[in-house]
């Protein structure tokens, strides 16, 4: 029997809960010492800004934040969960603009979206993962195996493509990726297809040639349908922290990013880096992930990732 909305819905906040844990844990313990045994002062509200900062929140949330605390609570005790309470009201705040679905323009045959990111990041498996989605949905879906560095890259897409049923194009490994974006498209509107996910070579962003070479497959997409890529879809790692907002503005310049992915919030106590990102770019979150599954990866919705960061039940 198939999992009502209300059990699959509870399954992931428990997954997101689970995967935040390392963030909300060290920033609750940090806030749970502070407020012990103390009446709140300047000396304390400064104490809590160090903590959220330390959480990769961003400075000008963590200053809103720390204020927000310190309204109206001058010289009186204050508890853990008041402080916990008032970080999950301003996250959500901050992320609710940016929390928005990634939707296909049923018009645009195929609908094409290109992932982006550095080495690492998980672009291959998020493809994956979106294939299966996309699948799921009854939509007709092609992989284009454009990290054509890595052989192990090519190897992953045809696994998925296989588990999704989905049509893999893929060419040698050292082979041009813009060559092989420009045979996909092609063979994905002969085939009448819906979706067509492009991967790429991870590159790091401060890499000219690297980047340089992104732009060009930008631009051969284009040749074949002007309107195209109708999504670029940068996949960031949240263990890297601050260096995430290096990495959104140049790949934004290069290949104007449309939205994120954040995967690996599990592996980090620094999953506020998300809340700084929203704050500075304002790009649509679309997904994030909390583990390797197939389930993992799911809509980004602001409420609950406030509440899970900030470690509310």
């Amino acid at each position: 029997m198939n999992d009502t909305p209300e059990k699959t819905k509870l399954s992931w906040w428990r997954r997101l809960s689970s995967g935040l844990k390392r963030t909300s844990s060290s920033l609750g313990t940090a806030v749970a010492d502070l407020v012990t045994k103390r009446k709140l002062d300047r000396a304390m509200l400064e104490d809590i800004e160090d903590v959220l900062l330390r959480a990769d929140l961003g400075t000008e949330v963590a200053a809103r934040i720390s204020a927000a605390v310190g309204h109206g609570r001058y010289d009186k005790a204050i508890s853990a969960d008041d402080v916990k309470s008032v970080v999950a009201t301003e996250v959500e705040t901050v992320l609710a603009p940016v929390a928005k679905p990634l939707e296909i323009d049923g018009a645009q045959k195929p609908f094409v979206i290109l992932v982006v990111g550095v080495n690492g990041s998980g672009k291959t498996t998020t493809i994956g993962k979106l294939a299966a989605k996309f699948s799921g949905e009854g939509r007709k879906v092609m992989l284009a195996a454009g990290d054509t560095f890595r052989a192990a890259a090519i190897e992953q897409l045809k696994i998925w493509g296989e588990r999704t049923k989905s049509p893999v194009i893929a060419g040698a490994q050292g082979s041009d990726s813009a060559s092989l974006a420009f045979n996909a498209i092609t063979a994905a509107r002969e085939q009448k297809l819906d979706v067509l996910l492009i991967d790429t070579a991870g590159r790091l962003q401060n890499k000219a040639e690297l980047m340089n070479e992104l732009e060009k497959v930008v631009r051969v997409i284009k040749k074949v349908d002007a309107s195209a890529p109708h999504a670029v879809l940068l996949v960031l790692d949240a263990t890297v922290g601050q260096n995430a907002l290096s990495q959104v503005e140049a790949f934004h310049r290069t290949a104007g990013v449309t939205g994120l992915v954040m995967t690996k919030l599990d592996g980090t106590a620094r999953g506020g880096i998300l809340v700084a990102l929203a704050e500075k770019h304002k790009l649509p979150v679309h997904f994030i992930g909390v583990g390797e599954g197939i389930d993992d990866l799911a809509p980004f919705t602001a409420l609950d990732f406030a509440k899970a960061i900030a470690g509310i039940e």
